[in-house]
């Protein structure tokens, strides 16, 4: 059964080196889809690129909140654009960071942000969002829009709120840090989060899993997690990686259903 991680930055400067190696690499490995999101145009319009190139790799076009200084309104209008190729499946990474003190200030990120939860419902796109520090805000914001959908990248929040997201039917990624020995409240909201609503993700290159934290992160590695969510879930990882391909297909429905998966574990 093939994985998809549904978020992992391939454009990034991390692979400068040996970046068509490491994506040739991946379906040999098990690997079917990829999600790529961009931290600004340009980096957006590589993923986008990356999209053309191999089958499996889907990119989202956004504006990370740790990226979104002097962002504009011809800034807006070229992140239309590019929402419209026909390879961009969500809008992504957007958010709000609180953590970086050099970051933009709070209440520009938060502009940033609902502009682009605005352009996400016209055109009818889910969005990945980044909360880091900010999880009142985040939460906040998004629920001033019923209608926007995605997945809270790498979800970091409470188990409370967890439920109030999945109550409105978001999804939440789980990461390398699921791994970590510090990792308290992720047992916990595991725990409430129904395995229709689980992806997995890679963050690559970053939040390597143990064993191989502190190592550069690759889709090959995202058995590490499934392994410890399908313990945490009571499944096997066979059943967590159906289940996790068939969520990141509803979430980006954008990816051409011919990528289903065979009928098989």
């Amino acid at each position: 059964m093939p994985i998809f991680d549904t978020h992992a930055h391939y454009d990034s400067n991390g692979f400068s080196a040996d970046r068509d190696k490491i994506l040739s690499a991946l379906p040999a490995a098990g690997v079917g889809l990829v999600v790529d999101p961009g931290c600004d145009l340009e980096s957006s319009r590589a993923a986008a690129a990356l999209a053309e190139r191999y089958p499996f790799v889907y990119a989202a076009a956004g504006i990370h909140p740790s990226d979104c200084a002097g962002t504009g309104e011809a800034d807006f209008a070229a992140l239309r654009t590019l929402c419209g190729h026909k390879k961009v499946a969500a809008i992504g990474e957007i958010g709000l960071d609180y953590y970086w003190k050099d970051n933009p200030p709070r209440e520009f990120q938060q502009m940033v942000f609902r502009r682009q939860i605005e352009l996400a419902i016209e055109l009818d796109l889910p969005v990945i969002v980044h909360d880091r520090e900010a999880h009142r805000d985040s939460l906040s914001i998004v629920l001033e829009y019923p209608a926007v959908r995605g997945v809270f990248h790498c979800f970091s929040g409470s188990p409370e709120m967890a439920e109030t997201l999945l109550k409105r039917g978001w999804y939440l990624g789980f990461d390398g840090p699921i791994t970590y020995k510090n990792a308290q409240k992720a047992p916990e909201v595991a725990a409430v989060t129904p395995l229709d609503r689980m992806v997995v993700e890679t963050d690559s290159p970053f939040l390597s899993p143990v064993p191989l934290r502190g190592k550069r992160n690759d889709s090959r590695n995202l058995p590490y997690i499934i392994e410890k969510l399908a313990a945490w879930k009571n499944v096997t990882p066979e059943e967590m990686t159906r289940i996790t391909w068939e969520n990141g297909l509803r979430l980006f429905s954008k990816i051409s259903l011919e990528t289903e998966a065979p009928n098989h574990v």
